[in-house]
C-alpha cells in the first residue's frame, strides 16, 4: 500500500513512503540516497522480493520491573504505526519480518538498570529480516542498548514510540563479525515533552547502513544522535539521519565522529535536518567529525539543513576531516610517551566525548578498549 503520491518530492518529508516493495524502483547506485552505497556488497538484499533464508536470534538476561518483551504478528496495529518505509530495503524488510519483537516499558517506570537485548546471527549466507518496536510508556525512563553480533545478511526495521514526558536512552552497537551485512532503518516518534537519547556505534560488519529518522508530534521534543564509528581496511559504514521538525518549540542535536584505517576503508556520514514552516521556535544543530588515520581510507560526510521559517531559535551544522594531528603526538612524544600508545591516546579523546554519553560503565569500558584494540592490531 502506498501511502504517499509518487510525485517528485520538494524535501524529505515528501519523499514516497510505502509498505510495498513494488511501489520502488530497482536501485541502480545513481540515486542520491544511494550513490555512496556498493551495491553489489548488499548481496540479495537489492534483488527481488524473496523468502527469508538465513534468521537472527534475540537473546537477553534477566528484565528488571517494568520491562517486559514478547512477540506481536504484523497485523498488530503498533506495527507500522511509526515507521513507513521510505526505500526499498525498509519496504522488503518490512515485507519480509513475519513478526516483530516487542519491547516495552511500562507507563511511569523508572528503571535503574541498563536493559541489554542482543541481536545475533549464525550466518551471513542467506537473508534475514527483522522488525522490533520499542514502546516507553507516558513519564517512563530507561536506558536500552541493542547489541548486534555474529554474522548475519539482514535488512531490519525498528520502531521507537516515546510517549509524553518519557525518556529514553537507546544505545545501539553494531559489532558484527567480518563478513556480516546490514541495512537498517530505526525512527523514533516524540510525544510532548519526551526526549531520546540515541547513542550510535558501529564498529564490525562487512557493509553496515544505518538510517535513523526522528518525528515530532508535540511540542517540547528533543532528541540527541550521537555517533562513534571506526571502519578498518575494506570496511563501508555508513550512517544516515533524518530530524524532521513539524511542530514548534522541539530541539534536536546530533553529532557524529569516526575514525577511519586501511586500504579501501570507506565511511558515509549524511545529516538531513528539516524545519518545516509551522516548526517556529525550533533549535538544531548537526557535526560530524572524521579522522583519517592512514592513505587509502576516504571519509565522505554531507551535512544538509532545510529552513523554511525564520522563526527559529537557532540552526547551524558543521563538517570536518582532517589526518592525524601530529602535533598532538608530537606533545605526547615529547613528553616521554611511546609513540603507539600516544595514537591511542589521540583517538581515544576523540571519541571520549560521545563514547561518555552512554550511561554504562562496562559498556564505555569495553568500547574503548575495541578501540584501542583495532589500533594495536593497525601497528603490529
Amino acid at each position: 500500500m502506498t501511502t504517499q503520491a509518487s510525485a517528485p518530492p520538494t524535501t524529505k518529508s515528501q519523499a514516497l513512503r510505502s509498505y510495498d516493495v513494488a511501489d520502488f524502483p530497482a536501485l541502480t547506485g545513481m540515486e542520491e540516497e544511494w550513490r555512496f552505497t556498493p551495491l553489489k556488497r548488499l548481496r540479495g538484499l537489492v534483488g527481488q522480493v524473496q523468502a527469508a533464508t538465513g534468521a537472527v536470534r534475540h537473546e537477553h538476561g534477566d528484565l528488571p520491573a517494568g520491562v517486559t518483551l514478547g512477540r506481536i504478528a504484523k497485523d498488530d496495529p503498533r506495527v507500522g504505526s511509526v515507521l513507513t518505509p521510505f526505500d526499498r530495503i525498509s519496504a522488503l524488510a518490512y515485507s519480509g519480518a513475519g513478526e516483530a519483537l516487542l519491547i516495552q516499558v511500562a507507563r511511569e517506570a523508572v528503571v535503574a538498570a541498563p536493559v541489554t537485548v542482543r541481536v545475533v546471527g549464525d550466518g551471513a549466507d542467506g537473508l534475514a529480516f527483522g522488525h522490533t518496536f520499542v514502546e516507553v510508556g507516558r513519564f517512563a525512563e530507561v536506558t536500552l542498548v541493542l547489541e548486534h553480533v555474529g554474522s548475519a545478511t539482514l535488512a531490519d526495521n525498528v520502531e521507537v514510540a516515546v510517549a509524553d514526558g518519557a525518556k529514553l536512552t537507546l544505545v545501539t552497537i553494531a559489532d558484527w563479525a567480518d563478513d556480516a551485512v546490514q541495512a537498517q532503518h530505526l525512527k523514533v516518534k516524540l510525544g510532548r515533552d519526551a526526549k531520546v537519547v540515541h547513542v550510535q556505534v558501529s564498529l564490525g560488519g562487512d557493509l553496515v547502513r544505518q538510517y535513523t529518522s526522528v518525528e515530532y508530534t508535540d511540542r517540547g521534543g528533543e532528541a540527541e544522535l550521537y555517533g562513534v564509528y571506526f571502519a578498518d581496511s575494506g570496511q563501508h559504514l555508513e550512517h544516515r539521519q533524518l530530524v524532521d521538525h513539524s511542530v514548534p518549540d522541539c530541539r534536536s542535536y546530533v553529532g557524529y565522529r569516526g575514525a577511519l584505517q586501511g586500504e579501501s576503508a570507506h565511511t558515509v556520514w549524511v545529516g538531513d535536518v528539516l524545519i518545516q514552516a509551522e516548526a517556529t521556535g525550533t533549535d538544531t544543530y548537526e557535526i560530524n567529525r572524521n579522522l583519517l588515520l592512514t592513505d587509502g581510507a576516504r571519509a565522505d560526510s554531507v551535512p544538509n539543513l532545510e529552513i523554511e521559517t525564520g522563526e527559529i531559535a537557532g540552526a547551524g551544522h558543521a563538517s570536518a576531516t582532517g589526518r592525524f594531528d601530529d602535533e598532538q603526538l608530537f606533545y605526547l612524544m615529547a613528553r616521554g610517551i611511546p609513540e603507539e600508545e600516544a595514537r591511542r591516546l589521540v583517538v581515544r579523546g576523540f571519541f571520549a566525548e560521545l563514547i561518555n554519553k552512554i550511561p554504562v560503565e562496562e559498556l564505555r569500558e569495553r568500547l574503548g578498549a575495541a578501540i584501542e584494540d583495532r589500533l594495536a592490531k593497525a601497528g603490529a
